[in-house]
């Protein structure tokens, strides 16, 4: 007999909509706010990167996502998310790498979900709820 509890195409899709949604509306924001660039461009150039690659975050914050959600290419929706969460991580976040929240919590909770969610929904694919199942 099947457990109805266990259903491997709606835990991907389950996790799927919760990265694609939450992370996009990091992208929305930025597209409705782009001077929110402007910290990445100072961030970049920093380090000696062209400011232009501040762009990307629409790549890893609005395409990503939605690749993620619609369930198109999922795989690489997930690559991408995590590439723009390492980028996050190096450009804004290197300072709390190691640094707890007052409640005890680590400080780059939200960072390190999408980053290990991303890998997540690379790893898994989309599951066969998904516009282009992979």
């Amino acid at each position: 007999m099947r457990n109805p509890l266990q259903n491997d195409a709606l835990g991907k899709l389950i996790l799927r909509l919760t990265v694609g949604f939450l992370i996009l509306f990091h992208g929305i924001f930025k597209i409705l706010n782009p001077g929110s660039l402007d910290f990445i461009k100072v961030q970049l150039a920093n380090i000696n990167l062209p400011t232009a690659l501040a762009y990307g975050v629409y790549v890893g914050e609005v395409i990503a996502p939605l690749m993620i959600i619609l369930g198109i290419f999922s795989r690489l929706g997930g690559l991408l998310v995590f590439g723009n969460m390492i980028f996050a991580l190096v450009l804004a976040h290197r300072s709390q790498l190691f640094s707890l929240t007052g409640t005890g919590g680590w400080a780059l909770e939200l960072q390190g979900f999408y980053l290990f969610s991303g890998l997540a929904i690379l790893f898994l694919g989309s599951g066969r709820m998904a516009i282009r199942p992979d």
